[in-house]
């Protein structure tokens, strides 16, 4: 799974959900290098989330001709919180936690905790190797559900810009699955698929 690149945003720490922005500069560049860390991989799909920084890091990683949009994969819906940032959330909402306490006028983490599901399950009947293009909260909360933990266990999971991780299932003591690679780059992408 693949996070998209920067955008003016990520920078500035503002909660992006269904705000479409494109990638900075610096973004694409970041895209840009996972066209070769990708290249002679076999993949059985690619999944793109229908936001543009989520798809223009796709089409710079060179995979946007195969890719089929998920809905799903958009970023969590921050309702009454998008476009603020952690900081001004919680001068109305002393202590929130999007992973904990949801957004109001946006999805809860109940919601969001069904859509990951109903995500996971699509994605483990899908043969093969599968990427995914996108978004931070969404990435960090399928990474813990996927590893049978609630999505609250996402905070701890923090996820860069152009940060991937690789889901598996290939550690048979654990339940549900295990993560292989967690907020790696597309050289450390390249390395583990390749199997260095």
């Amino acid at each position: 799974m693949i996070r998209h690149g920067q955008t003016p945003w990520t920078i500035s720490g503002r909660h992006t959900g269904s705000t479409d922005l494109a990638l900075t500069e610096f973004g694409e560049a970041q895209a840009r290098q996972f066209k070769d860390a990708l290249s002679g991989i076999e993949l059985s799909a690619v999944l793109v989330s229908p936001l543009q920084r989520a798809r223009r890091t796709c089409e710079l990683a060179g995979l946007l001709a195969t890719a089929r949009v998920e809905p799903s994969l958009a970023e969590w819906h921050y309702g009454d919180y998008e476009g603020l940032t952690r900081a001004q959330i919680q001068l109305h909402q002393p202590g929130w936690e999007v992973f904990r306490d949801g957004c109001p006028g946006g999805e809860s983490a109940a919601e969001l905790t069904a859509r990951v599901d109903a995500l996971i399950t699509l994605v483990r009947a899908i043969p093969g190797r599968t990427v995914l293009f996108s978004h931070g909260h969404l990435l960090r909360s399928l990474a813990a559900r996927w590893i049978g933990q609630s999505i609250v266990a996402g905070r701890s999971l923090l996820l860069d810009p152009a940060g991937t991780g690789i889901l598996s299932n290939g550690n048979p003591d654990a339940e549900g699955g295990t993560l292989a690679l967690w907020n790696g780059n597309a050289r450390g992408l390249q390395a583990r698929l390749n199997g260095r």
